[in-house]
């Protein structure tokens, strides 16, 4: 059986076209590859830390953002700052510049999320950055309870004075 010429260009198109679909997949799989790591763990990478895409997790330290227009400074702990582990918890520097400011859950004692690279002198260079607001995840007070319709003041539930 002879194949004509045509029906060998349509498999020559289809094979070209197959092969950059694959191609496209592949790069495209490899450059949203990204290691989440802790603050202690990126420590212990070592040279790899400095070639990889890395998502770091920490806590950003009290008093530590400094904001310089669309670049934003500050530290991540490993700890929250009212643990008792926070005086001793790793600390990393982060500089962000994102094209979208931080999100208004960025604040103090918040959990933070920086995707970028690690630099040779320490500084974290993010390019993204995720925050969860820290007033949620705060420890309750001891003894303190939620005001509910059954502790609340009298006539505060039903809107009576």
């Amino acid at each position: 059986m002879k194949v004509s010429p045509s029906m060998l260009r349509i498999g020559v198109a289809v094979a070209v076209i197959l092969g950059v679909i694959a191609w496209l997949a592949y790069t495209g799989y490899n450059s949203g590859k990204s290691y989440y790591v802790t603050i202690a763990e990126l420590g212990g990478m070592g040279e790899k830390a400095y070639h990889s895409h890395l998502r770091v997790e920490g806590f950003v330290v009290p008093g530590s953002i400094a904001q310089k227009g669309a670049q934003v400074d500050f530290v991540l702990n490993e700890f929250e700052s009212h643990s008792p582990k926070a005086a001793g918890g790793r600390l990393l520097r982060v500089s962000y510049k994102g094209a979208e400011p931080p999100p208004d859950t960025f604040k103090d004692d918040a959990q933070a999320l920086a995707d970028g690279s690690y630099s040779r002198d320490g500084l974290f260079h993010a390019t993204t950055l995720q925050a969860k607001c820290a007033s949620k995840y705060a420890p309750s007070q001891t003894g303190s309870r939620p005001a509910t319709a059954l502790n609340a003041a009298p006539g505060a539930a039903s809107g009576r004075p």
